[in-house]
């Protein structure tokens, strides 16, 4: 696929998959990335919402032949990991994309700062724990990647220590696409001044009070080293299984939009089918007629 000389986006039509629209590789200029942007969707917020309601089905179909495969054995499961600065839609990701499947085969883990029992171990280590079942879409609301996000802008660890996490991603992600797990990594890109308004929003409103934290302020004044810790992210772990996708995040319903859309390729590109019987079905309904 071509891309624009000047910016380095890739030229897209609406035949193009999200997948290919979206994903990004190392050295990828993500200031060049439209937050506003509307990749592959030519509508607007109407018929966006639109669009995410039809997908609705044919996702949840899918995720259930993924759930259904398990029951005889099958090791396949998908892992979406949703990254993203404060207010970039995580949580609508959660209600609008995920909340639109069946609870049954999802499993969703929201990290927060790490316990004093997890600093004991391996930062990999609760990760591990939270990955999903054969026949799960297990969904990661932050995930390792705050242990070189975070711990980046803050100097949590030194350098050096830093640096090999990237290479322990980098092995950890190869192992757990290797056991049948399809990894689908979405970074939530929003803009400061959009940041900002959404923070007004929720000081504004008392019933988004709870949403808010004073932290989230002081966070901003490092939106600079955020970002360049996503640049470096995404140069050092976007690789051919475990590829990065970047996701403009100002317009709520696109994002959500492009995420179901990411699902739904992804749950495609398992070519998944309905297990056969393991039983005579003319002889089970002529047995269900008689009983």
């Amino acid at each position: 696929m071509g891309k624009d000389t000047k910016s380095g986006t890739k030229k897209t039509s609406s035949s193009t998959p999200y997948r290919d629209a979206l994903r990004v590789e190392p050295g990828s200029d993500l200031t060049a990335i439209d937050t506003r942007g509307t990749p592959i969707f030519d509508g607007g917020k109407t018929k966006g919402k639109e669009a995410l309601a039809d997908l609705a089905k044919p996702v949840s179909d899918l995720q259930e032949r993924l759930f259904a495969e398990a029951t005889t054995g099958s090791r396949r499961s998908i892992l979406l990991v949703i990254q993203g600065m404060d207010t970039a839609g995580k949580g609508g990701v959660m209600r609008h994309v995920v909340g639109n499947v069946d609870p049954q085969g999802v499993a969703i883990t929201a990290f927060k700062a790490p316990t004093d029992e997890e600093l004991q171990h391996s930062f990999l280590w609760r990760i591990r724990k939270a990955l999903p079942q054969p026949g799960q879409i297990g969904v990661f609301d932050r995930s390792h990647y705050e242990d070189v996000l975070v711990a980046r802008v803050h100097e949590l660890v030194p350098r050096t220590q830093l640096s090999r996490r990237y290479t322990q991603i980098n092995t950890f992600e190869e192992d757990v696409a290797g056991s049948g797990t399809t990894i689908i990594k979405v970074m939530l890109h929003i803009s400061k001044d959009e940041q900002k308004e959404r923070l007004a929003e929720r000081l504004e409103r008392p019933d988004k009070h709870w949403k808010f934290s004073p932290g989230d302020i002081d966070e901003r004044a490092h939106w600079d080293e955020y970002q360049e810790a996503y640049r470096i992210a995404i140069d050092r772990c976007s690789t051919g299984i475990a590829p990065w996708y970047v996701v403009p995040a100002d317009r709520k319903w696109y994002a959500r939009l492009a995420v179901m859309n990411l699902l739904k390729e992804h749950l495609e590109g398992l070519d998944l089918h309905w297990p056969a019987a393991h039983f005579d079905v003319g002889e089970q309904q002529e047995r269900l007629r008689r009983s």
